[in-house]
């Protein structure tokens, strides 16, 4: 029992001294630990605080280039929109402005299309008609020919009058031109149905015929006229049509000696009659030009033996002017002699004697 008891309090002690190295350790343990908790919150301060420091530079920075490209964005956005303003703006002038230019287009298709309604109403009557393809023929005539090779309205010596006659050169002699406007067998012959085509085109070859051969009865009349006449088309369309589609009618007419002509091959048969004028009037004036280059050759001629005297007169002075000089300086020369004698006193008569000068000298007499 009491070795019990006495275990008892060496396990009580034991069991205190045990508690106590285990409280000492404890302490020791939480001492230390306390030490590197601070140690470990000073490194964490201090990396928390280099860290912080280095995030507020980082933003810092960051805020600086984000500002700077937000400036460069608002820069370029700001000459965006002032490249799209001003490209809008120079939109919106052109398209004023090709607005205003659509408005006097309209305006003049408008003030077109009331000259062309005119126009037709004008081409409606037959008598209108004519007088504009004789203004027309008229026009072209005198652009392209001088006035004195041309007359209109010119009475034959049958009494017929011509729209317009040309003055050419023998042997070629007069031609005339008569305008003739088939319009209302065309526009029939363009306007018409297919069932009804083959009366209207062979109307409109009548009428072509029925011009043709009377041009042909009434202005060609030898020798006043040429042998040949022109039929004047005002329309190309009409020209185009007779040439494309009624070769016939183009035969018909050559066979009268009579030259169907549109206002494009009108201006090419006058440019070519306005040279046949112009070789007519060279060729007489070719002698004229003979005459005065033999002229110009006898005078020539006239010239060069005058010229040649004058040559040899020239060099006759030439040699009188040279012996004169020869003469003059020995004459001089003389002079000055004389001259040093009379101031040198001297009795040799070697002195007085020119120097260099030949007995045989034809101006020795002259001493």
């Amino acid at each position: 029992r009491q070795e019990s008891e006495l275990n008892k309090n060496s396990m009580t002690e034991a069991l205190t001294q045990l508690r106590e190295a285990l409280q000492q350790q404890q302490n020791a343990l939480t001492a230390s630990q306390q030490q590197q908790f601070l140690g470990l919150q000073k490194v964490l301060a201090e990396q928390l605080k280099t860290q912080t420091e280095q995030v507020r530079h980082n933003v810092d920075s960051l805020n600086k280039t984000t500002e700077s490209r937000l400036k460069d964005i608002a820069t370029r956005v700001n000459q965006q929109l002032e490249q799209g303003f001003h490209r809008t703006h120079t939109t919106f002038t052109d398209i004023q402005k090709r607005l205003s230019v659509i408005d006097e287009a309209q305006k003049r298709i408008d003030h077109l299309s009331t000259n062309v309604v005119s126009l037709q109403n004008v081409l409606t009557d037959k008598k209108t008609r004519g007088a504009f393809g004789e203004m027309q023929l008229q026009t072209i005539v005198e652009n392209a020919l001088p006035p004195q090779f041309v007359n209109f309205q010119y009475t034959l010596s049958n009494h017929k009058r011509a729209d317009c006659i040309i003055h050419l050169p023998e042997p070629n002699g007069d031609m005339v031109i008569d305008a003739k406007f088939p319009l209302e067998g065309y526009r029939q012959l363009v306007d018409e149905t297919q069932t009804t085509t083959t009366t209207v085109r062979q109307n409109f070859k009548k009428d072509i015929k029925k011009h043709i051969t009377d041009i042909a009865d009434k202005y060609i009349y030898p020798p006043e006229t040429a042998e040949s006449a022109i039929l004047f088309i005002p329309a190309e369309a009409i020209f185009a049509e007779i040439h494309a589609h009624h070769p016939d009618l183009v035969t018909f007419a050559q066979r009268h000696q009579v030259w169907l002509a549109s206002p494009t091959t009108l201006m090419a048969i006058l440019a070519t009659a306005k040279s046949v004028i112009k070789d007519d009037a060279t060729r007489r004036q070719a002698h004229v030009m003979r005459e005065q280059l033999q002229r110009l050759k006898d005078d020539f001629q006239r010239f060069q033996t005058r010229m040649d005297n004058l040559a040899r007169h020239i060099e006759q002075a030439n040699r009188d002017v040279n012996e004169v000089n020869t003469s003059a300086g020995k004459i001089s020369r003389h002079f000055r002699q004389i001259e040093a004698a009379e101031q040198w006193h001297t009795s040799d008569p070697r002195q007085l004697r020119p120097d260099n000068e030949s007995d045989t000298d034809p101006d020795s007499e002259l001493v």
